[in-house]
């Protein structure tokens, strides 16, 4: 029973952490574009860049 007096305040205060923690995240700006990172990776540029001809490096 006397853990009760150590566990809820505890619990209380991982509450609060997470609530604040939440709220920072909307307020900077965290979860405004959700879908851009899946567009990103589809439309993702593989082709390498072009070669540097030997005559170019000094």
């Amino acid at each position: 029973m006397e853990i009760l007096y150590l566990l809820i305040p505890l619990s209380l205060v991982l509450v609060l952490v997470v609530g604040v923690t939440f709220w920072w995240a909307v307020k900077a700006g965290q979860f405004e574009d959700l879908e851009g990172p899946a567009y990103r990776v589809v439309m993702d540029d593989d082709t390498p860049p072009p070669a540097i001809p030997p005559s170019a490096n000094h």
